[in-house]
């Protein structure tokens, strides 16, 4: 095997690795927003039931 082959490897192994890194961000972004949304809520309707 010629030694550009193992080169074209190594490329392919670290564009996998921030292909995987870029979806885990984004996986995290995605868990921030829903626990953001349901700690508003759920501070929302604390407020409520305190008004009554």
């Amino acid at each position: 095997m010629p030694i550009g082959s193992f080169l074209f490897l190594a490329d392919a192994a670290e564009e996998g690795r921030n292909v995987v890194l870029a979806m885990f961000v984004v996986g995290l972004i995605f868990i921030a927003v829903i626990a953001l949304g349901e700690l508003t809520h759920y501070l929302s309707a604390k407020r409520k039931s305190r008004a009554l």
